[in-house]
């Protein structure tokens, strides 16, 4: 560290704000690099944000369930790096299923399998909605609704897509932006869902551009003791090397003199910490606020107008040594407000200290503030009962004991103004306030998953190397997050600034 003789205080080379897989990532990167770093958490406990491992007497739970599977090589070769090879449980099987009109149905989607469960007539009603819409579609696509009223029909869209979406998200359909379904589902149709039937039967053919075909990931990687314990052998590493990990380290100011950040304010003013370049995983709504001095009016106001969705997930802990294969289950069923449910034995069997009991996480999207949000923990284990129960997974009877682990900002949202805040705002921080970079899900506002987002940071720590790199455009071709097809180098690289 550099020694800044005016105010005898330490100047990291770098200071990142967030112990996430984003900030980790990068602190690791320059950590590795022998750059001085520190990451400041917030979280008194805990390293790896919403890809933590949560423990409650001894049932291990992943917030939000977290495949480990990648197209980038980068990322590979740091979990690789950062785990040892016995603490990851290989190919553990893919299964996850739609659950509606009492039915389990196969997601995504299989035509096959829709026809079977659905009814022939019901099939056949299904196709006629999708054809209309291949010939008479929505003009002006905007919305969710839009998007996937164009590529399933109408009929599917509202038994398959518009419930489970308007629980997470807490908004119409309509005041979805159509860019979450371009980058979630990209590439699936219901003509798609019938050629993958076929291409089932011959999984691995090549295409004329030397692509493999598959029509989903069926297996993942998935560390032993979940998720968490990659980010804290990463937090571990960064420290070994020189850098400084400091939980219980709320950023409150972030204070910026002649475009570049000097210095921010700790746990509201108990402490300062002076660092030369600055990379932040904040929510882009907390961050712009923070800024000192005050950003302009209309970046302010466009920051405060980003929305965030929160969850929480209710851990049941029953008697029973199996419940469903699933990895998770997403509920369709709009009389419960159940949004989906983890089994987290079925990622782990290491994750549950007492083989012949099961561990359900029971998901639940809200807001913060909200009668879901502030329900005590007790009421809100017996509401996760009640409705599992009433929709057949399980029996009341079968329940030991239960908890709740909330999750602030979980999921960015995309509503039809997201876009031009967010670019309002990366404008006038470009030109701004030299030395920041954001990165990660909430401090881009994209839905990345996990390797999407410590790509990101990887090249915002090679732009502090001296490379020119921009992390915006990880994950900007908006391609389907699950789907199997691969490059033969299996690479994922950004374009170079030029």
């Amino acid at each position: 560290m550099i020694q800044n003789t005016n105010n005898e205080k330490e100047v990291y080379d770098a200071i990142i704000i967030g112990a996430g897989p984003a900030g980790l990532t990068a602190g690791y990167e320059l950590a590795k690099n022998y750059r001085s770093v520190l990451i400041l958490e917030s979280d008194e406990k805990y390293v790896g944000g919403i890809a933590r491992t949560a423990s409650y007497k001894n049932f291990k739970f992943d917030i939000g369930g977290h495949r480990f599977f990648t197209k980038s090589e980068i990322v590979k070769d740091l979990w690789k790096e950062l785990l040892e090879p016995k603490f990851w449980l290989y190919e553990v099987p893919r299964l996850s299923r739609i659950y509606y009109n009492k039915k389990f149905f196969s997601y995504p989607l299989k035509a096959f399998d829709a026809v079977f469960k659905l009814g022939f007539l019901k099939s056949i009603l299904f196709i006629s909605s999708y054809s209309y819409y291949k010939i008479f579609p929505v003009k002006d696509v905007k919305s969710f609704e839009d998007w996937v009223t164009n590529n399933f029909g109408k009929r599917l869209y509202l038994a398959f897509f518009k419930t489970y979406t308007e629980k997470v998200w807490g908004i119409p359909c309509k005041e979805i932006s159509a860019d979450w379904a371009a980058q979630r589902i990209k590439g699936l149709s219901l003509t798609g869902a019938i050629k993958n039937a076929v291409t089932d039967l011959f999984p691995k053919r090549k295409n004329k551009k030397n692509k493999i075909i598959k029509t989903l990931i069926d297996k993942f990687d998935y560390p032993i003791y979940g998720p968490g314990m990659l980010w804290e052998e990463a937090s571990k590493k960064i420290e070994s090397l020189g850098g400084d990990v400091k939980l219980s380290s709320k950023v409150t100011k972030i204070f910026v003199k002649d475009q570049v950040v000097v210095n921010c304010e700790i746990n509201q003013g108990l402490r300062k910490e002076f660092g030369k370049n600055f990379i932040s995983t904040l929510p882009i709504k907390n961050l712009i606020n923070m800024v000192n001095p005050n950003p302009p009016k209309e970046i302010i106001t466009a920051a405060n107008a980003l929305k965030y969705r929160d969850f929480l997930t209710v851990v049941l802990i029953l008697n029973q040594n199996e419940i469903f294969p699933d990895n998770w289950i997403y509920i369709h069923e709009p009389g419960v407000q159940l949004g989906r449910i983890q089994n987290f034995k079925n990622w782990s069997i290491e994750m549950v200290p007492n083989k012949s009991q099961t561990a359900l996480g029971l998901e639940y999207f809200c807001n913060t503030g909200d009668e879901l949000w502030n329900m005590q923990d007790s009421d809100l284990v017996e509401l996760g009962i009640e409705e599992i129960t009433k929709i057949g997974i399980t029996n009341r009877d079968a329940l030991l004991d239960g908890t709740v682990v909330r999750m602030p900002k979980a999921y960015p949202v995309y509503d039809e103004s997201y876009k031009q805040n967010v670019q309002s705002i990366r404008d006038w921080l470009s030109e701004n306030i030299k030395n920041l970079q954001l990165v990660g899900r909430n401090g881009m506002h994209m839905y990345n998953n996990q390797d999407h987002s410590m790509l990101s940071a990887y090249l915002a720590a090679k732009n502090l190397l001296g490379e020119k790199w921009d992390p915006w455009l990880v994950n900007a071709d908006a391609e389907y997050h699950e789907s199997g097809e691969v490059t033969q180098s299996g690479r994922l690289s950004p374009k170079r600034i030029k």
